[in-house]
């Protein structure tokens, strides 16, 4: 996160794997994407189509080999479209807010920070015991722990 954070990452070039796309989503920044397989082209949908924050560089399905690549000049033009124009501004401007808003969810009070500490609070109640703090979080389950419907 701290080179996605610097001021010099005017963008982000991803596959599309869910921890960095959040990590793109959390920098704020515009993505170009290139997926390879799996989920990261259900990803790669909802970063250009849903929350219009990337530009795809066209891989249409899973990568079997090495020769199975993108052209450069599709690259190029990917890049292009989030760095110069309206289109980028625009593109730029729903990303930073995307950013400032993950940055707010994670903070103290924020609905992410809220969610898991009731998560927290419900497998407490569950007789799971569980110790976090504001950088880790250990559970610690019991053996013969049986989860009963309410």
């Amino acid at each position: 996160m701290m080179i996605l954070d610097h001021e010099a990452i005017g963008g982000f070039m991803t596959y599309c794997g869910w921890n960095s796309t959040l990590e793109g989503f959390f920098a704020g920044l515009p993505m170009v994407t290139w997926p390879v397989f799996a989920e990261q082209f259900f990803n790669e949908n909802f970063v250009t189509q849903i929350l219009r924050i990337g530009v795809a560089v066209g891989a249409q399905q899973w990568a079997r080999f090495v020769g199975d690549s993108i052209k450069s000049e599709a690259i190029e033009k990917a890049v292009f479209r989030i760095m110069v124009g309206a289109e980028a501004e625009e593109i730029r401007s729903r990303a930073r807010e995307l950013g400032k808003k993950a940055k707010k969810a994670v903070e103290e009070g924020g609905s992410s920070y809220s969610d898991l500490s009731s998560l927290i609070e419900e497998l407490r109640s569950h007789g799971i015991a569980g110790a976090a703090n504001k950088n880790k979080l250990i559970f610690l389950f019991r053996p013969n722990y049986k989860i009963q419907k309410v």
